[in-house]
């Protein structure tokens, strides 16, 4: 397991005793009007594995961190909705949250709506918004514009992230943040040569997450496999430590290139702190190369 705030390997996971909760991120589905498209096949394989492991740990929700859709249409929608019930005929899911990613507003952006798309079809009446889940804080930020590529943030929006993590002050529990974009020169993708970073508002956005460093970011948008360098950025206890979450659809390489397979996050919540472990949904193996543990508002902390 590598612990976040120390960037050290352990021979053994340690014990935290028995998780307070259990949680999966995913992200980047891009679910088509095909139902026999890899990227359906993959997202269904992905459910069923999260199906499987929830009956026997339980989990308060399914996290996703945007690009549910390759395009945005309704038919893609549909697709996806009859995915999602599908497998919950078999054996039921935990609840799915969701965060809007530029894929997600491609139809919306050519026909010059509001992003009415994303919030019809997933039910969500924002684009940001927060929830309260088993004791822990979940956020979702969003584009408000329909852009190709990048997040637009307003002011507005990041002035009521700030206000959402000022409940924390004094507190030292994880807040879980979501955004689909990362910022620039953070996790594996969104390095300046890579090109996949894409927050309009990066100053901004990091001078919000500034001296918060129990906020753990989960970003989708550049689907870098897991394995590649940078998955993780630490914060160094001055700002949220941040996790690329992959791609459920397909991935891409440090050669920057495609590559087949399917990967997310499955997430331990500890009253010492959050283990991420990286689940292969395709082999429905762990990655234990990609196995961390975030200690309570400490990450980046250096010790001994």
């Amino acid at each position: 397991m590598k612990q976040v705030s120390l960037w050290c390997e352990k021979d053994t996971v340690p014990s935290f005793g028995e998780p307070l909760m259990y949680f999966q991120v995913i992200t980047d589905t891009h679910v088509t009007v095909d139902p026999s498209h890899v990227h359906n096949h993959h997202f269904e394989q992905a459910l069923l594995d999260i199906q499987q492991l929830a009956a026997a740990s339980g989990s308060a929700g399914i996290m996703h961190a945007g690009d549910i859709t390759d395009h945005g249409h309704e038919a893609e929608y549909a697709q996806f909705s009859a995915i999602v019930e599908r497998v919950k005929q078999q054996g039921g899911l935990p609840p799915m949250l969701y965060t809007i990613g530029n894929h997600d507003t491609w139809k919306d952006w050519e026909q010059g709506q509001e992003l009415s798309g994303f919030k019809q079809s997933t039910g969500m009446n924002a684009v940001y918004y927060d929830r309260w889940i088993g004791g822990s804080h979940f956020i979702f930020l969003g584009s408000e514009l329909q852009t190709a590529k990048n997040a637009e943030l307003s002011s507005t929006q990041l002035a009521w992230l700030g206000k959402k993590l000022e409940e924390h002050r004094g507190d030292m529990q994880p807040v879980f943040l979501f955004l689909h974009q990362p910022l620039k020169n953070t996790v594996a993708g969104s390095l300046e040569e890579q090109e996949w970073y894409g927050v309009n508002q990066d100053e901004e956005l990091r001078a919000v997450l500034s001296g918060w460093p129990q906020v753990i970011l989960f970003t989708g948008h550049t689907h870098w496999e897991l394995g590649a360098p940078h998955t993780v950025f630490d914060g160094q206890g001055e700002i949220a430590t941040m996790f690329n979450a992959a791609s459920v659809a397909y991935l891409w390489t440090d050669e920057d290139a495609h590559k087949v397979g399917s990967q997310g996050y499955y997430i331990e919540v500890y009253e010492q702190g959050v283990r991420v472990r990286g689940r292969d949904f395709v082999a429905r193996q762990w990655m234990e190369a990609q196995d961390y543990f975030v200690h309570n508002g400490h990450a980046g902390e250096k010790g001994s």
